[in-house]
């Protein structure tokens, strides 16, 4: 017995820009003769690859193109990518909101989606009614919601508010409720579009527990999108890079993560010039550059590799006379949390040179990823100037420990220096 959740051989999915029709009557009348023939629409031919920063000379785009995959039962799936790379969109087409404009999804079991906040819910009617209101359309029974309503309420955490018209909900409260009767049908598939961004930090939480009990604990299939990283990486065994429409990359979701993470990196910020932001007359950060023991400039590095990291920038006179000066850099995860920070006033409270500074790391311990890198200066006249995420470093596996093992990236962002001893 077959033991595929989902199948999508060859989706594709055009919209048509601005008005509807080809703009002739002539080839409306190719469009219909073709149509009732049962051939494919001789117009979506003309069609481009859904890339929003370029434009097009058609004015039919493909948001998916020639999609194929197959999803096991059980299978925790993240779906990532940058925005308008489709991510939406698929999850629309395989939750059936639209149909595919070619190819075909084959799939076994009961779907529950969440893909926009407040999905099927009525203003007007209380959280009461629209639960029993959202749970029918999701196709669950009567007696069913009735069994789950305690449950359903006590997870999205509305009690108070459960006989208050949703209208007053907040947009948290709407997709507490809403993720909350999707999460307790008792559906084989579960599809969850980055909604949960608009929940508190505790809900998050509380959303990617379950999604992770549903997917391991009860054997269900779950496709979840969501541009942090970490809430793939700690829910998700699989994962599907989409770029364009197309399907980048496909495999283990730490492998697919590390994909999306190169790719960004390309994306990197060089010419500091264009950076707005609110900086002093008398400092500016002209450029970064990282480079490895031998010289080479690059952006890419092992872990463990040493590291001289190049800080370049225009100073006046009025810079040189402050008594306290410093240079400092950031070091952030892909979800901006700070994980080391570099600074010339840990070595020396005044910096002496006039336009660059470096600063050189030794066996670099972080582990695998893409990490943000931010500059700060400062002197005792005040802050001078300071660029968030002005360049992307990325590091990438390696036998840390010489011991044919490598750290997991789940693991942390530290690599600790350790050894073990066994004893009798």
């Amino acid at each position: 017995m077959s033991n595929i959740a989902i199948k999508a051989e060859n989706l594709s999915k055009a919209y048509q820009l601005g008005e509807i029709g080809t703009g002739t009557i002539s080839r409306d009348l190719e469009r219909w003769y073709a149509r009732i023939r049962g051939k494919e629409d001789p117009f979506l031919r003309i069609g481009e690859t859904n890339d929003r920063t370029s434009k097009g000379t058609s004015d039919i785009v493909w948001s998916l193109k020639d999609i194929n995959f197959e999803i096991e039962q059980g299978d925790a799936v993240g779906i990532i990518g940058r925005n308008g790379a489709g991510k939406s969109t698929l999850l629309k087409v395989l939750s059936r909101v639209t149909s595919p404009t070619a190819g075909r999804i084959t799939g076994k079991g009961r779907i529950a989606s969440l893909l926009e906040v407040g999905t099927g819910f009525h203003p007007e009617l209380t959280g009461r009614e629209n639960i029993y209101l959202n749970g029918a359309i999701l196709g669950m029974r009567k007696k069913e919601i009735i069994r789950k309503f305690d449950e359903i309420v006590d997870f999205a955490g509305v009690e108070r508010y459960i006989d208050t018209p949703v209208k007053r909900y907040s947009s948290g409260m709407y997709v507490r409720l809403a993720f909350a009767v999707a999460a307790h049908l008792e559906s084989e598939i579960l599809i969850v579009d980055e909604v949960l961004a608009v929940g508190d930090a505790e809900f998050q939480k509380k959303c990617l527990g379950k999604m992770g009990e549903v997917s391991k604990g009860e054997g269900r299939t779950v496709l979840f999108v969501s541009h942090n990283m970490g809430s793939i990486e700690q829910l998700c065994n699989k994962g599907i890079l989409l770029k364009n429409g197309s399907i980048n990359f496909s495999g283990s979701g730490t492998d697919c993560i590390n994909k999306y993470l190169i790719s960004e990196q390309q994306n990197a910020i060089t010419d500091l010039s264009t950076i707005i932001r609110r900086k002093n007359q008398h400092f500016e950060f002209t450029d970064i550059k990282f480079k490895d023991s031998g010289g080479t400039y690059k952006n890419e590095f092992q872990i463990g590799d040493d590291l001289v990291i190049e800080v370049f920038f225009n100073s006046t006179e009025h810079f040189k006379e402050a008594l306290m000066s410093r240079i400092d850099i950031g070091i952030n995860d892909v979800n901006n949390h700070r994980i080391t920070w570099l600074s010339t006033s840990i070595f020396s409270n005044k910096i002496h040179t006039e336009n660059k500074i470096s600063f050189h790391i030794k066996k670099f311990n972080l582990n695998a990823g893409l990490y943000n890198i931010t500059l700060f200066c400062e002197t005792d006249f005040g802050e001078l100037d300071w660029i968030k995420n002005v360049s992307k470093l990325t590091l990438i596996p390696s036998d840390y420990y010489k011991t044919g093992t490598l750290h997991p990236t789940n693991q942390g962002h530290i690599l600790c220096n350790y050894t073990v001893n066994e004893h009798a």
